[in-house]
């Protein structure tokens, strides 16, 4: 029991988080897996940009898992979704904490390809 307590208590710690920004109906028409981070790599920012997109909110895919913003998140990744200059596979750091498969998120930032 002591073991289910601190991971619950760890799981609140603040973390960043690299990954590809993706918008939730792309991201939930691919699901969890192989395949999901070669999606997010190649999904356009027009896409995301979108507005029936980006009334749904984003998500942040690391490797094969899917951590879905909040609405803070959703927000600040709408700023930097508009703000870059990639047409797509857009790569962000995100702050924050997990409840779940659930980021919340504290600041959302674009990695620049060559870092």
């Amino acid at each position: 029991m002591a073991g289910v307590l601190a991971f619950a208590q760890e799981a609140k710690q603040p973390l960043k988080l690299t990954g590809y920004l993706i918008d939730n109906m792309c991201a939930g028409a691919e699901g969890e897996g192989d395949g999901v981070e070669e999606t997010a790599k190649g999904h356009p920012t027009a896409c995301a940009l979108m507005p029936s997109c980006s009334a749904i909110g984003y998500s942040l895919v690391v490797e094969k898992k899917i951590y879905k913003l909040d609405e803070a998140g959703n927000k600040a990744a709408l700023a930097v979704l508009k703000a870059t200059k990639a047409k797509k596979g857009l790569r962000v750091e995100v702050e924050g904490t997990l409840d779940g498969s659930n980021l919340r998120a504290t600041k959302v930032s674009e990695v620049n390809a060559a870092g």
